[in-house]
């Protein structure tokens, strides 16, 4: 490899807002986030799920069908 051209390759530390602290290596330095895979819905199994049954009788009650 050439020397001077490629850029420092440092240790760097990924801060989350929840407080979750990654150690890793880039080329940027230390990075703020604001979700990571502690605090993200998907990875906590914390996402809403829309239930779709009962959805024609929801029309009918509405509109008073029988």
């Amino acid at each position: 490899m050439k020397e001077g051209i490629h850029p420092k390759y440092v240790v760097s530390k990924i801060k989350c807002v929840c407080g979750n602290v990654i150690e890793t290596k880039s080329t940027r330095g230390d990075l703020s986030i604001e979700i990571c895979s502690n605090c993200h819905p998907f990875y906590t199994d914390k996402a809403r799920t829309v239930s779709t049954a009962g959805r024609v009788d929801k029309f009918k009650k509405k509109y008073k069908m029988k």
